[in-house]
């Protein structure tokens, strides 16, 4: 299956708007969102402009009903009440509330987690290590990728509220092993990068994040995943 990668958004809509076309232009089956909607520098106050974001996140979820979507830091602040970088105490209700929307319009409420498997990949906002694994999932589950994801999508906010957590978690800083090395690619966001590339099964897709002046860190691209082969390629 091909899937698309929307990455970390950051109060800016017009990625749904282009994955739209994408999508319509058969470019791949189905999308996966890395999410951080909220948030960007100098935003605080512009409360408009995180409605706009997460309404059209909804109308994008509604005309592509079966996109994932990976929790971010990001967005989960305002759930968990942690202040983060760019956190806006005026738009609490908003992202409340239309995260809500949002999860009201999935299929399932499995459709919003920490980490979702295609195939042979794996989405995380940051990514998922072995380690994070050994250490917070039973023994007698790890045999089965599926009952390892679904007790990781279970963790409680203090557990996941740290730099080891598949929502914070930065493998292109780290030399730590990575879930599932071997048999899964991981595509992953949460750290800006100049352009997409992969680091052995750590493909890294946050590439429509600024500087705090507002100039573009990355390179702009949509990545679409080959979720069978983990080959990826790019599109603007």
């Amino acid at each position: 299956m091909k899937v698309l990668v929307i990455p970390d958004v950051h109060l800016k809509p017009e990625l749904f708007d282009r994955a739209d076309e994408l999508l319509k232009a058969d470019i791949a089956e189905r999308a996966v969102c890395l999410m951080d909607l909220a948030d960007d520098f100098g935003q605080e106050y512009n409360i408009l402009l995180y409605e706009r974001t997460y309404d059209r996140a909804i109308s994008f979820q509604k005309d592509h009903p079966d996109t994932l979507w990976c929790y971010g830091n990001h967005d989960l602040s305002y759930v968990w009440n942690m202040m983060e970088t760019g956190y806006s105490v005026f738009a609490i209700s908003t992202v409340a509330s239309r995260l809500n929307k949002l999860k009201s319009e999935l299929p399932s409420l499995d459709s919003i987690a920490f980490v979702h498997r295609i195939d042979n990949v794996l989405f995380a906002h940051g990514g998922l290590t072995e380690d994070f694994v050994n250490t917070h999932v039973d023994e007698s589950k790890r045999g089965d990728p599926d009952r390892v994801i679904r007790s990781v999508n279970r963790l409680t906010p203090e557990i996941m509220w740290s730099s080891a957590s598949p929502l914070w978690f930065r493998p292109q800083y780290s030399d730590e092993k990575m879930y599932g090395e071997g048999s899964f690619t991981q595509a992953v966001g949460h750290t800006p990068v100049p352009g997409v590339y992969q680091r052995g099964s750590v493909i890294s897709c946050d590439v429509f994040s600024t500087n705090p002046d507002g100039t573009p860190i990355g390179t702009r691209e949509f990545t679409v995943i080959d979720t069978l082969t983990g080959e990826f390629v790019t599109v603007k």
